[in-house]
């Protein structure tokens, strides 16, 4: 295998992720030489651009990644793109590096990102053939050589196509084989994905199962509580069953009392619109009593003042009265040493008002006597 200092970029991408098209192999001899050296011709196709590290290696026919190849070249970057002779590309590979079997291998061009974008035909490696060497003989040996060649070369052909087709299978085989095995890595791959989280899982239920253990345990012990609870909470709810029965018959009492109460109500109601036509029936007598007492007060006053002037006549008249007595009194005492009675006089009395005024007669002594 060559030595090279820097290996060239490869990758397990699956053969039906290739393009092989990309990139055509030109001049491909069936079976070349040992101890030559090889040139490998190659035409770049017009939608692929090629990069530095891009390569062609020699693989065995039957490889199933980039890998595998025996031996490589780095390919040269074309000067113009656009130009048809650019495009058309060689390398060579020294003999000292190509394989000694005889074995089936093949051409493939490979991108720098590992990707295969053309390969060639199979084709071996073995010395020349003693058939291929030239042999002079008659015309005679010559046909039948031509003969026996012509069915040889229609033997060789059935063989060929024989080959190509076993080729074929096998490679479809190989790439089916490769599909296989990738699918059989990635489920590998899955399984033990699966596995590890499988056994996180594992691991992860156990510690929930510790946890939901240790709140099973709790819960029974919170449940049992719990139980107890409920157990106050339902002779509570009997008694306040029955002390509801006691509020709703309260009630039932209370609407009748609240129903006798609206009739008393009612009936109170009149009552005080009766109370309130008397109260103003009373205010109104009110009011005349107290214009009456207010005209009993003008009158009131009226007779005071009467009484007045009558307390103060009959003062006068009653010291007319004691006068007229002690007068009366000489008198009688004079008669009694004199003679008869003289003729009298009448003097006025005072008599209250509303009285008809009287005149009495009170003998007077004569002046003379």
């Amino acid at each position: 295998m060559e030595e090279t200092l820097e290996d060239p970029p490869t990758s397990a991408v699956l053969l039906d992720h290739c393009h092989f098209s990309q990139v055509v192999f030109n001049s491909v001899e069936k079976f070349y030489v040992p101890g030559g050296d090889v040139t490998c011709y190659y035409t770049l196709t017009q939608h692929f651009i090629p990069r530095r590290k891009d390569w062609i290696g020699i693989f065995r026919v039957g490889w199933k990644t980039t890998r595998e190849y025996y031996t490589f070249m780095w390919v040269t970057l074309p000067v113009d793109l656009n130009s048809e002779s650019n495009k058309q590309q060689e390398v060579q590979f020294k003999a000292y590096y190509l394989p000694k079997d005889d074995e089936y291998y093949q051409f493939c061009y490979v991108d720098q990102d590992g990707v295969v974008r053309g390969a060639s035909i199979p084709f071996q490696f073995h010395p020349e053939n003693e058939e291929d060497i030239l042999v002079v003989t008659t015309q005679g040996e010559v046909e039948e050589i031509e003969k026996h060649n012509s069915e040889l070369y229609k033997e060789n052909q059935e063989l060929k196509d024989s080959c190509a087709s076993l080729q074929k299978q096998n490679a479809d085989m190989q790439a089916e084989l490769q599909r296989k095995q990738e699918e059989l890595e990635t489920l590998k791959s899955i399984h033990e994905k699966l596995e590890r989280k499988m056994k996180e899982q594992k691991d992860s239920w156990e510690t929930e199962l510790l946890q939901l253990k240790g709140q099973n345990q709790k819960m029974s012990s919170e449940n049992e509580k719990m139980e107890v609870r409920v157990d106050q909470l339902q002779a509570q709810l009997s008694t306040q069953e029955k002390e509801m029965e006691k509020l709703v018959q309260g009630d039932q009492d209370k609407t009748e009392q609240l129903e006798h109460l609206r009739k008393e109500n009612g009936q109170l109601f009149l009552s005080l619109t009766e109370q309130r036509e008397h109260e103003k029936k009373l205010e109104q007598t009110v009011e005349e009593l107290k214009q009456k007492e207010a005209t009993a007060t003008k009158k009131e006053q009226e007779l005071t003042d009467q009484n007045f002037d009558l307390s103060k006549r009959l003062s006068e008249n009653k010291i007319i009265c004691n006068v007229l007595q002690r007068e009366k009194e000489r008198m009688e005492r004079e008669n009694d040493v004199s003679e008869p009675f003289p003729s009298a006089q009448l003097f006025p009395f005072f008599l209250l008002p509303n009285q008809e005024q009287k005149w009495w007669s009170v003998p007077v002594l004569d002046p003379c006597f």
